[in-house]
């Protein structure tokens, strides 16, 4: 089996393993638990959340602001870097971008309406940040290592 070969199959696996993770933290974990139907929790104005943790930064723990915020960022970053190693298509920003925000929304929508947590589009603009992040990553490691497929 050659070097790429092996590459793209242990990515795939770690992007399995590790999307099954995150299904898992954002639907039951950290003591969630499913409660479908109404009312449902959300935020679709940009920047309020983020905007409400940066002023109460001082007043809050770091685990309370840094887990909404760089949680949030942090847990997306294998995505930036496994998906285009697996995906040639998803070398291109903007097919890596399209396909993450479509995958977000239906994620966000699905955490509200099955009542494990809110839709905050705030969630959606950090996890961008995160993917974007890995793909910055994965762009670095390709030219460092000399990978060209």
């Amino acid at each position: 089996m050659s070097r790429t070969r092996l590459l793209h199959h242990v990515a795939l696996m770690l992007l399995i393993l590790y999307t099954g993770l995150l299904l898992y933290w954002m639907f039951l974990g950290f003591g969630r638990t499913l409660r479908p139907g109404p009312p449902y929790s959300y935020n679709i104005v940009p920047f309020d959340t983020i905007r409400q943790y940066w002023r109460a930064m001082e007043s809050f723990p770091f685990r309370v602001w840094g887990v909404n915020l760089l949680g949030n960022i942090g847990v997306f970053i294998p995505f930036g870097i496994l998906v285009p190693i697996i995906w040639v298509s998803m070398r291109s920003i903007g097919s890596l971008l399209l396909t993450i925000v479509i995958a977000l929304v239906i994620l966000e929508v699905s955490q509200m309406l099955l009542g494990a947590g809110t839709m905050d589009v705030d969630d959606i603009i950090l996890n961008v940040l995160g993917v974007l992040c890995g793909r910055v990553a994965y762009v670095f490691v390709r030219k460092k290592l000399g990978i060209t497929t």
